[in-house]
């Protein structure tokens, strides 16, 4: 727990200029560069690395090193079972240990790592680390190096404690920002063409993320007095709004925006995405669809003679009255067709069947 009195007013400068550091960056070899120079003069530490390990199904790690390279680092694949350290911030994670905390230095001379490192000739005279928790399976071991035969001192350990919620913090956001990277790379890939984008929000107006297509589209279907100063069209904020009020049961039906224009269908589809603590974001899905949509084989399988005869109706956006007066057909039973060609394709209404339809002919 960080306690002011512990430091005097050039240390309290060094941690705050870490802290910012850190927290500017949204990668974990940028954030360990940027509050590198800062954290070394905060705990009286020569070198430092970061060990990020998955703890199952079995163990896994990868080291991150500011600065110049630690040798004995990029053996550590051969080393671990001999690392004493490990087993001790495990079982206490967010409190620093030192070595001389562990063992004798007679002790600690004899170890496979301490004689390794002299041998390549940067020896690693003490060490000091500790646990960062990121998330379930996830952490990080973060290490600070002596080069030099003085241990560190309590002071050290009292900084290292002080800052450790501070890292454990960026690297969730950086794991975060990754996760959501890859993922908005994949649906980039997915969403290549010029007539479809997204755009993922965190209510009620952060943008996050926003496809190459995104604004293209945006332009296309509105003008500039219908877009809100978030940069998301009013009628989309509107409906957003509305959906995060509502409960699940009261957004059935009611997560897709479609427009008929004389280009073709343009349609947004909003997504809740899943979210563990974090606050909840939404994907906004931008499609534009051809008035006339080709049905998928297996869905005309689904459906009897007069049932496609309905759904081509649909798919030319005509009224239930045009497609009686086309068919012969009361309006009525044109109803309870369209009502049993939906329940049968498991759709909600028109706008979605005019979507499925056109996502099942996108290329993939």
């Amino acid at each position: 727990m960080f306690n002011p009195t512990d430091f005097n007013t050039r240390e309290l400068v060094v941690r705050d200029n870490a802290i910012i550091a850190l927290s500017s960056q949204r990668s974990v070899p940028k954030a360990l560069e940027a509050s590198r120079t800062s954290m070394l003069e905060f705990v009286q530490a020569d070198a430092m690395a970061l060990c990020l390990m998955r703890l199952t199904p079995t163990l896994d790690f990868r080291w991150h090193v500011p600065g110049h390279r630690i040798p004995i680092l990029e053996e550590y694949a051969g080393l671990v079972d001999h690392d004493f350290l490990r087993d001790p911030i495990l079982a206490q994670p967010g409190v620093p240990i030192c070595d001389t905390q562990l063992i004798s230095r007679r002790d600690y001379e004899r170890t496979l790592i301490y004689q390794r490192s002299r041998e390549l000739e940067q020896p690693l005279e003490h060490i000091m680390a500790v646990l960062v928790p990121i998330r379930p399976g996830l952490v990080g071991a973060l290490a600070f190096y002596r080069h030099q035969r003085s241990p560190f001192p309590p002071q050290s350990v009292t900084a290292l404690a002080s800052v450790t919620r501070h890292f454990a913090n960026t690297l969730g956001n950086c794991q975060d920002f990754q996760d959501m990277t890859a993922g908005a790379q994949l649906l980039q890939e997915l969403y290549q063409r010029d007539d479809s984008a997204f755009i993922i929000l965190e209510p009620p107006r952060r943008e996050v993320f926003r496809s190459q297509h995104a604004t293209y589209l945006l332009e296309r279907w509105f003008k500039p007095s219908e877009i809100h100063a978030s940069g998301l069209p009013f009628v989309f904020k509107e409906q957003l709004d509305a959906l995060v009020r509502m409960t699940p049961d009261e957004r059935l039906g009611k997560n897709l925006w479609v427009v008929n224009h004389p280009d073709g269908y343009r349609t947004c589809r909003f997504i809740e995405l899943p979210a563990n603590d974090a606050p909840r974001q939404w994907a906004l899905l931008l499609t534009e669809l051809p008035h006339s949509i080709p049905m998928p084989l297996h869905m005309q399988r689904e459906l009897t003679s007069r049932e496609l005869d309905i759904a081509k109706g649909v798919l030319r956006n005509w009224s239930n009255g045009q497609i009686a007066d086309d068919l012969k057909i009361s309006d009525q039973t044109v109803k309870t067709h369209v009502r049993n060609l939906f329940g049968k394709l498991g759709v909600d209404d028109r706008a979605d069947f005019l979507y499925q339809l056109a996502l099942l002919s996108k290329p993939v």
